[in-house]
């Protein structure tokens, strides 16, 4: 479209400056030739008044030297009353075009080598008509008309270049906002839910630009909603199981406690297989488009409201920090909150009774750290707590509990650390890309974080923690 849009620009361009450059340069052609042809004219009557009244060589001579023009002008004076032909100057003009002009008595001009002539009649005091002939060279006939030829060839050139240059800019105009709609298309078409297209150009592709956007917002709710639901059924039934399994562990020891504690076993392992099988199901929808993202504060705020009342049971002290302003980040709501949950259920189910928990969430320039951290034993080995997560499918793991988070801080080319937290116990940090673009340091599982603890050294798992 755009060289389309080009090529007819310089066609039309093209002929429009040759309709009006071709009949102009005619024009200054013969106003140049006229000019020249004036010039001489006014030479010629300077001598007419001379020959009215003398004939006389002398005379005639000097009016004619007067005139400028010595070099290119010739006086033919007929015989009569005794008196013969005279002749000044040299001749250029053909005899028969001389007698021609004192027949028919008016002006003339004809060409002669290197130029023209203008043949003027003068009635003389004798009756007779004497001829003034002047040259008027091919140069000063043609004086000027190249350098204005040249003149309007560049304002031609220039005219053409120039709605060129504009018909392309126009076609960019036309053709960006096209090709946006194609690959946003694409896009969408691969999977890339946050595919979005700027509402830029032609009022046609922009209005085409709305009715894509508005369609991929719908096709993003349409899965935020259905995740929803599953993270919703995923969170009825973590809490309860969470609840068992606590029960479960306090009931001592006897064939009905340890035939209650391995159905809870099983009744999570089929939780786990229906929660992997809904995440595996479902195309990610975490995007930095237009219309998607969420708050990350108000999540955190959320789900910390809904582990309090368990931390209550458990007499678990915790706390909120950076939660009390908007943090906008690219990842859909229903994925933090089903990260969050995650990492929250691991430290109810992982740590005693009593182990404060904290989160906290850190809004840099180009990212957004979430930690979850605790006061409980900690991790032995974090790069094999990583490996699990990545859905090894170890006993008593079903690979989502970092997976989830992995999986959330990769889409937007962030990444996950393990590490010990200011609480004695394990931190995880979740880092966000804000920009989609992967961290400095690099992307994927590092080894774990080292800081300076503020209370107790860390001590590690007296059993295997399922993350």
């Amino acid at each position: 479209m755009r060289w389309a849009l080009v090529k007819v620009s310089l066609a039309v361009t093209t002929m429009v400056v040759l309709a009006f450059a071709v009949p102009l340069g005619l024009v200054i052609r013969e106003m140049a030739r006229d000019r020249a042809f004036s010039n001489a004219e006014r030479e010629a009557a300077a001598v007419a008044p001379a020959l009215s009244i003398t004939t006389d060589r002398d005379q005639l001579e000097r009016v004619v030297a007067s005139a400028g023009s010595d070099a290119g002008m010739a006086v033919h004076i007929p015989a009569g009353d005794g008196q013969e032909a005279l002749e000044l100057g040299r001749q250029r003009a053909a005899g028969e075009d001389i007698a021609a002009v004192r027949k028919l008595g008016r002006a003339s001009t004809t060409g002669v080598a290197g130029g023209s002539t203008l043949l003027q009649p003068v009635a003389l005091s004798t009756g007779e008509i004497a001829v003034v002939e002047v040259y008027v060279p091919e140069a000063e006939v043609t004086n000027g008309v190249g350098t204005a030829w040249a003149v309007l060839a560049g304002v031609g050139v220039a005219l053409v270049l120039g709605s060129v240059a504009v018909a392309d800019r126009l076609g960019v105009r036309m053709v960006r906002p096209a090709k946006r709609l194609v690959e946003g298309a694409r896009d969408l078409g691969e999977g890339r839910l946050g595919a979005r297209v700027p509402e830029q150009g032609p009022t046609e592709l922009r209005l085409a630009a709305v009715a894509f956007n508005s369609m991929a917002d719908q096709v993003v709710q349409l899965l935020a909603n259905e995740r929803e639901l599953a993270a919703d059924l995923s969170h009825r039934l973590r809490t309860p199981l969470t609840v068992l399994r606590l029960n479960a562990a306090s009931l001592g020891e006897g064939p009905a406690a340890d035939q209650t504690r391995t159905a809870v076993e099983q009744l999570e392992r089929e939780v786990d297989t229906i929660i992997r099988t809904a995440r595996e199901a479902k195309p990610q929808t975490a995007a930095a488009g237009p219309g998607a993202g969420c708050d990350a504060a108000e999540v955190v705020r959320e789900r910390m409201a809904f582990w309090s009342a368990l931390a209550e049971d458990e007499g678990r002290k915790w706390r909120v920090a950076g939660a009390d302003r908007p943090v906008r980040i690219p990842v859909a709501r229903a994925d933090l909150a089903a990260a969050l949950d995650a990492l929250l259920g691991n430290v109810f189910r992982h740590t005693p009774e009593g182990t404060a928990f904290a989160v906290d969430v850190h809004n840099g320039e180009d990212a957004v750290i979430v930690l979850v951290s605790d006061a409980g034993p900690g991790i032995p080995d974090p790069q094999a707590a990583m490996a699990r997560g990545r859905g090894s499918g170890s006993d008593g793991s079903t690979g989502l509990g970092l997976d989830i988070v992995r999986r959330l801080a990769e889409s937007t080319g962030g990444d996950v650390r393990i590490g010990s937290s200011v609480l004695g116990g394990t931190e995880v940090r979740i880092r966000l890309q804000l920009d989609g673009r992967a961290p400095v340091s690099g992307r994927g599982h590092r080894g774990p974080v080292r800081r300076r603890r503020r209370g107790r050294p860390a001590g590690v798992y007296n059993r295997s923690r399922s993350l």
